[in-house]
């Protein structure tokens, strides 16, 4: 016995769906570009920076600056 469901969509609703899936696809692409540009620390050197300027705060800053151009 074949069950068969069938959806129907409007166009806007399916313009949407392709639209979100293209985004996640994107975003997850993007952060791989972005782990090949992170520059590579040896163990050592991280030990190094974090004598020197205390491990790193998941603070976000509240400076900003403006630049004119």
């Amino acid at each position: 016995m074949l069950i068969t469901m069938s959806t129907q969509l409007t166009e806007r609703e399916l313009n949407l769906l392709v639209e979100k899936s293209v985004q996640k696809a994107l975003q997850a692409e993007l952060m791989k570009l972005r782990t090949l540009f992170l520059p590579y620390i040896s163990a050592k050197e991280q030990k190094e920076l974090e004598k020197l300027y205390g491990k790193p705060s998941r603070r976000i800053s509240k400076k900003t600056h403006t630049i004119r151009l």
